[in-house]
């Protein structure tokens, strides 16, 4: 995409102080399912849905991939994946300068590998985490209306 928005590197002069133990601490931590993603699996797997985690081969990693009706279903973060956005990031207050194009573009991104799995044939279903746990029942049929659909 030619207007790839830029998110600026940590640098001192921007407010990030960081050494380079930090920066190696930091480096290892990795995405990790969290309690919406679970429940969400448990209801599918306890409905007979059958599916892949965190799927590698596809853009994106899908946190669930089911193959056989070719749907694939994203729990996205609020703040990371920018939830309401318009308003919240008029609160940001520390280092803004890298905390709104990052998260614009993470925004961004989310568009593009939508996009880019569409065009190889998959329906993309994305939930904000807050709706998976307010309402685990709903996302559920969502998902099996979409399955039970693709089997008819």
């Amino acid at each position: 995409m030619n207007n790839k928005i830029n998110v600026p590197r940590f640098k001192k002069t921007l407010g990030f102080e960081t050494d380079n133990k930090r920066s190696v601490l930091m480096s290892k931590i990795r995405s990790k399912e969290n309690k919406a993603e679970k429940a969400l699996r448990k209801s599918l797997w306890n409905q007979g849905v059958r599916y892949r985690k965190n799927y590698k081969k596809l853009p994106g990693c899908p946190d669930i991939l089911i193959n056989k009706s070719k749907l694939i279903v994203f729990i996205d973060g609020e703040f990371w994946h920018g939830h309401n956005w318009d308003q919240k990031k008029l609160r940001i207050k520390a280092n803004r300068e890298f905390w709104i194009p990052k998260i614009e573009r993470n925004m961004q991104r989310d568009q593009e590998i939508n996009n880019l799995l569409s065009s190889l044939g998959f329906k993309v279903i994305r939930f904000w985490e807050h709706q998976v746990k307010k309402d685990l029942e709903g996302c559920t049929n969502i998902i099996l209306n979409h399955i039970n659909l693709k089997t008819l």
